[in-house]
């Protein structure tokens, strides 16, 4: 019988005072009732319904059960059979039946008559928290899936699905048959259809079966939730589930790193061309075609479908990501068809000024993503004043259009009529800050932004914290420059030669030492954060992944970008002092520029020097000990040496062609020396120590910001390991080819190459480094190293030294007087000696000298160039004007 002794008084409010509808709607009919009686002064009382447990067999016999109920003061009587049951139902209490076991007789048979069931957990949680108990109108054993709505996908067989369905109401939630926005959890048996699809782009987490069955068997634990980060990635679908991937076109670094990351990621893979794969990932930049022809089943996508199904933590739709075929650039195109293969030189060199105009018009593109060309009617008044070519006809904007000359023709833009070096030096000023500006906004916008958004998919890529660490003050560092740029585009668009420079940089000065400390200071905890997370966070590796190969990254790694803040400082300080030489002693902003430069150095005092920069400085001692006649403007606190290349010129510039020349690379310049013919003496220093004689003789050195483009020369029959540097000194109104050949073969052409277009990139502060670099024909640009080896080419080479020494031996400007006169006097004793007639004294001379110049009798070298024929001549009228 019902155990009726342990009723508590009816009149005792409890925590557990029942929420259900019934109670609401008796609630509800109290309080009109009480409202119509006091309108019609009949006193009526409601009879009230109570709560009350029902502890069916095992649950009676809990102590800890027991012990809350009475703490709770909640009435209750135990039940141990169904035949009881009739017994205990009363008007005055709606009974809760609490059940332990959901699957014994007892509670089918009080599920068939429609009683209220919970379990124990329940009770216990709404104890715990003083709350009601939840009203549900299905058998409630514990609150672990509360608030949680669910959809299914994949299940065929409806066994299976229903026992799912029947654990998801015991644990409080929710099912629902489409899969919407309402929906918090999809469980999937498989990675198809349209339900999946639609729950990755809306972010819905795609949990497997099991995730349920776990949760069922941890429903004793109180404080238990199913959705809790922690218990539920572990049974979240992984992105490549049922993917049995292969990669192609990628180095065996990065391919052993995917592989690795597709089987952490759930997945699996396979060499490329096994039926069995269900993807093929391409490196689109590097594969052209692919080797055989993909069947229907298969998914052919870019590498930015791995990286982003990693990043969202769930498979992305292939039909974003297909790969096709990528078509030839049109400007490999148009270089193409400039063939310079006809006999006509003059052609020949045409297309050649054409070709390198070009090359030279598309250096000026900005390194942020293409923007339509402005027709010749529209185009902006600062793309004449920016224009690297200078010419009236360039159109080319450099970094992004200022707003202020939008408007304005480009008839109306004060271009000086001879643009001065000062001038010179403050566009080149503006043109770096300009993509300097669009840099930090490419890190804000892309990275900073996108990691500080509230609900993304997956969750938060990386703790508040972590951002702060890696970004720290780029947003004011940005603020800043974003003035300078503007005040700097007011002074170039409205140029004066009395504008002062100078006085922008002191306006700003206290916000640069505000901004620049916190971030510099704190750049190799930076560098490290994104390290670590990179390495312990597979979603923030593949969100650098992905941005990293966005065309306005220039494929830079963050950690690449985020240096540039450190190097602009000490770049800026450079440009100003240049600036100041070319500034005139009266100009007020000479002494404005000298402020200026000061207080960067005192933002510059903040960045700790290391021993690489110390190994850095006595590199560069080394270059110039070893180069004669190297610039003393080489040696800066803030230079360093990068790589040192043996080449051999190819063409007339910067020296002969067949010269050996050195290449010293440094991280914002280039010195450009060649092997000394003959070396005399040693170097002894003030300190009486003896060094060995320079082997090298200085050339040039160039500023990489002079480069505009960086040619890799096909390999052929007639060319091999050959480069080219299209170059546009200031003082010259055209472009100068230099062409080399790599003479070691410890560094790879392509290693080097990149290696430069990225210094060159990084002094412009342009993005792209890639876009620098061309790939071009030989015979487009006149290139070969056919004969540089041979013994024609020797004896040319030859030929060419003995005339310069000659003619330097028989030059009035350059021979001293004591020279000449032991030339004369060995001649008037050679006359006294031997006195020939007048008539033949010339001729033998000439014939002298001619045997002097190296003039060849031998069939084999009349095909000499007439380069050295006009040299010979030359020196046969200088040496008989001597006579």
């Amino acid at each position: 019988m019902a155990d009726n002794s342990v009723l508590t008084s009816p009149t005792e409010i409890t925590c557990l005072t029942d929420s259900s509808m019934f109670d609401s709607k008796v609630t509800e009919t109290f309080k009109e009732n009480s409202c119509m009686a006091s309108t019609s002064n009949v006193d009526e009382e409601m009879p009230q319904v109570e709560t009350r447990l029902i502890l069916v067999q095992e649950a009676g016999k809990q102590e800890e059960l027991l012990t809350v109920v009475k703490e709770i003061k909640v009435p209750y009587v135990k039940m141990d059979s169904m035949e009881e049951f009739g017994g205990l139902d009363s008007p005055e209490f709606e009974n809760v039946f609490v059940v332990t076991d959901f699957q014994n007789p007892v509670f089918d048979d009080l599920r068939k008559n429609d009683c209220r069931i919970v379990g124990p957990p329940v009770i216990l949680s709404c104890a715990r928290k003083t709350e009601p108990l939840p009203f549900s109108c299905r058998p409630l054993y514990c609150t672990s899936m509360l608030n949680l709505v669910l959809c299914f996908t994949g299940f065929r067989k409806k066994e299976e699905l229903v026992k799912l369905v029947t654990l998801v109401h015991h644990m409080g939630g929710v099912i629902r048959k489409e899969c919407n926005s309402k929906v918090t959890h999809l469980v999937a048996n498989c990675t198809q259809g349209e339900k999946f699809r639609v729950a990755v782009s809306l972010g819905i987490p795609i949990m497997k079966p099991e995730w349920i069955y776990k949760a069922w068997e941890r429903r004793d634990e109180q404080c238990f939730c199913a959705a809790v980060d922690d218990f539920r990635n572990e049974f979240k679908v992984p992105p490549f589930q049922d993917c049995i991937l292969s990669f192609l076109g990628f180095s065996d670094e990065e391919k052993n790193s995917m592989e690795e990351m597709t089987e952490m990621q759930g997945g699996s893979y396979l060499p490329v061309g096994d039926e069995r794969c269900t993807h093929l990932i391409v490196e689109e930049n590097t594969v052209k075609e692919l080797p055989f022809e993909p069947s229907k089943k298969l998914f052919v996508v870019k590498q930015e479908w791995f990286w982003g199904s990693i990043q969202m933590d769930a498979r992305a739709g292939e039909t974003m990501y297909l790969y096709e075929k990528t078509n030839t650039p049109e400007l490999k195109k148009s270089v193409s068809l400039l063939s310079l293969s006809t006999p006509n030189s003059n052609r020949k060199r045409r297309r050649l000024r054409e070709t390198l105009a070009q090359l030279s018009r598309e250096t000026d593109l900005s390194p942020f993503p293409p923007r339509k060309r402005p027709s010749a009617e529209h185009s902006l008044s600062i793309g004449s004043l920016l224009d690297i070519s200078n010419t009236p006809d360039s159109s080319i904007h450099y970094g992004e259009a200022p707003k202020s000359c939008t408007k304005s023709s480009r008839s109306s833009t004060p271009v000086p009529p001879k643009q001065s070096a000062r001038w010179q030096v403050a566009k080149e000023l503006y043109q770096t800050e300009s993509n300097y500006v669009n840099i930090l906004a490419t890190i804000i916008q892309l990275f900073q932004v996108p990691l500080e958004e509230e609900g993304q998919r997956g969750g938060p890529i990386l703790a508040p914290e972590e951002i702060k660490t890696i970004f720290g003050s780029i947003p004011d560092i940005f603020d800043v420059h974003m003035k300078i740029k503007d005040d700097l585009e007011d002074h170039i668009v409205n140029w004066d030669e009395s504008k002062s420079i100078g006085d922008i940089f002191l306006k700003y000065s206290k916000d640069l030492v505000k901004t620049y400390p916190p971030f510099v200071n704190f750049f190799e905890m930076s560098k490290e954060t994104i390290i670590r997370c990179e390495k312990q966070k597979p979603r923030f590796h593949a969100f650098l992944k992905i941005n990293q190969a966005k065309p306005e990254c220039g494929r830079q790694s963050l950690a690449e970008l985020l240096i540039r803040p450190v190097q602009r400082l000490p770049s800026v300080a450079l440009l100003l002092n240049d600036l100041k030489k070319h500034t005139a002693d009266e100009n007020p902003d000479k002494s404005t520029l000298e402020k200026a430069i000061g207080s960067l150095k005192e933002v510059m005092t903040h960045i700790n020097e290391d021993k690489r920069k110390t190994e850095a400085q006595k590199q560069i001692f080394d270059v110039v000990y070893e180069v004669d006649g190297c610039p003393a403007n080489l040696l800066s606190s803030h230079r360093s040496l990068v790589q040192r290349v043996e080449t051999v010129s190819l063409g007339e510039h910067p020296c002969d062609r067949g010269e050996q020349v050195t290449l010293f690379l440094f991280n914002d310049c280039l010195e450009i020396a060649r092997k000394r013919h003959k070396v005399i003496g040693t170097f002894r220093s003030p300190h009486d120590r003896t060094r060995p004689p320079a082997s090298l003789k200085h050339i040039h050195l160039m500023p990489l910001s002079q480069i505009k483009k960086v040619l890799d020369i096909k390999e052929t029959e007639d060319c091999h390991n050959a480069f080219a540097l299209l170059v546009r000194p200031p003082t010259e109104q055209a472009n100068v080819l230099l062409s080399f050949q790599m003479t070691s073969e410890e560094l790879p052409k392509q290693n080097w190459l990149k290696m430069l277009c990225r210094h060159v990139a990084n002094t412009i502060c342009k993005a792209d480094a890639e876009n620098l670099m061309y790939v071009a024909d030989p015979e487009s640009f006149e290139v070969n190293t056919k004969d540089m080896d041979s013994t024609l080419s020797r004896a040319s080479r030859a030929i060419k030294k003995t005339s310069k020494k000659v003619t330097r031996a028989f030059s009035f400007s350059k021979t001293p007087k004591r020279a000449l006169r032991m030339a004369l006097s060995s001649s008037h004793s050679s006359e006294r000696r031997s006195p020939p007639s007048n008539g033949k004294v010339a001729v033998s001379r000439l014939s002298s000298t001619s045997s002097l110049a190296g003039i060849p009798s031998s069939p084999s070298l009349v095909s000499l160039p007439s380069f050295f024929e006009r040299r010979s001549h030359t020196l046969s009228r200088s040496t008989t004007h001597l006579i």
